[in-house]
């Protein structure tokens, strides 16, 4: 048996403007949090964020790499289309890019998106009714959340229309029989609405799997959501938790920021 290839990557730190560095160093971290919580699909799902400054570059894993070997020097700058715009010895998926190419088209209010096949989400995203409100994390989903209908393995443009009309001014979708995606105006936000949106669905199937009558959370209560998430992050959003995030990344391994 052949010795796995040792991965060699180029710092870009020097090469790229302060700001870009950084959207590289969250969304390597947002990347590795992913694998950490378990919700990665061996290599085959995304998260993109927008180069600080520009309307028309993002930021994709190189194909190929598992999420927990990423880092923002790794990381591929690439147009609307999927192409790359600067040279990179890494490979990307163009297919995978249709989901986020179409969202970051016309959500110019969205740094992130981030689209996750975890087993909870997809199993919630099979089930007719979808995402119950049976939480308290369930209600904070549930004041922004749209659904869009299985068209296949995402690979065909003329999705597009349809996938940003269901997803409108939403900030998490669940994609049916396939998982769950959200987007934020930081990497943080779409990170914590990630974590939120996996949990209520990991909490509605344990709480179907115990067989008992189940209670649901009045509407009047979902309605106020949002203020309520307000005052508990104290207007920060996922930046409230986001240092303690990359603190627990830097004691299992401080590589995603290189």
């Amino acid at each position: 048996m052949n010795a796995p290839e040792k991965l060699t990557i180029p710092s870009l730190r020097d090469r790229v403007s302060e700001e870009e560095w950084q959207t590289r160093v969250d969304l390597a971290a947002c990347y590795r949090l992913v694998a950490d919580f378990g919700w990665s699909d061996l290599i085959f799902t995304h998260i993109t964020a927008r180069v600080p400054g520009t309307e028309d570059q993002f930021l994709i894993n190189p194909y190929g790499m598992m999420f927990d070997e990423i880092t923002a020097s790794s990381l591929v700058k690439i147009d609307l289309q999927g192409n790359k715009i600067e040279d990179s010895p890494f490979p990307i998926n163009p297919a995978g890019f249709t989901i986020h190419s179409a969202i970051h088209s016309v959500r110019h209010d969205a740094q992130c998106v981030l689209h996750v096949h975890s087993i909870n989400g997809v199993a919630v995203s099979a089930q007719k009714n979808g995402l119950l409100p049976l939480s308290q994390q369930s209600i904070f989903v549930l004041s922004s959340l749209a659904y869009h209908g299985y068209e296949g393995v995402a690979l065909n443009d003329e999705e597009k229309p349809r996938l940003v009309a269901d997803l409108g001014n939403k900030n998490y979708l669940m994609l049916r029989n396939h998982g769950l995606l959200t987007v934020g105006k930081t990497i943080a936000d779409a990170f914590v609405n990630m974590y939120i949106f996996e949990a209520a669905c990991m909490i509605q199937i344990r709480a179907q799997a115990g067989g008992g009558e189940l209670i649901e959370i009045p509407q009047a209560i979902i309605s106020g959501a949002k203020d309520q998430a307000r005052t508990v992050t104290k207007s920060k959003g996922g930046m409230l938790a986001w240092p303690g995030l990359l603190r627990r990344l830097d004691r299992i391994d401080p590589s995603y920021s290189t």
